[in-house]
């Protein structure tokens, strides 16, 4: 089930509970936790938590993000992904900073750092 919840200091989230399973894009202007199954797109204008039992498949567009569960496809985060001990991830991966604890699982490629502009080559 999702749902919308206050957190100890006040602010909104978002979550979706273990046993739920949302197919299709999620947009949420407020941090968000996953416990359940999401295969589609999910753009948060905040922080992204996959817990130990949730799972992504697809694509995640966000500021920050910590993964405990399992991730498979692409994520794009803008400031620190943290892949913690219980977490799985296969796929892309672009972040300005990455924090990966002993026994993660990471497959995939990873780009760091600030965007590149492509500019011409001038000759």
């Amino acid at each position: 089930m999702a749902t919308q919840t206050n957190q100890p200091t006040g602010t909104l989230y978002n979550a979706l509970t273990a046993g739920s399973k949302i197919i299709g894009t999620i947009i949420a202007d407020s941090d968000i936790r996953i416990d359940g199954t999401v295969e589609g797109d999910l753009q948060c204008s905040g922080k992204v938590v996959i817990g130990e039992k949730g799972l992504l498949k697809g694509t995640i567009n966000c500021q920050n993000a910590e993964i405990l569960g399992k991730l498979d496809g692409k994520i794009e985060v803008k400031q620190t992904l943290a892949l913690r001990a219980s977490s799985n991830l296969h796929g892309e991966v672009r972040t300005q900073t990455l924090i990966v604890e002993p026994n993660a699982i990471f497959n995939g490629t990873c780009a760091m750092g600030q965007k590149q502009e492509t500019s011409p080559i001038k000759k």
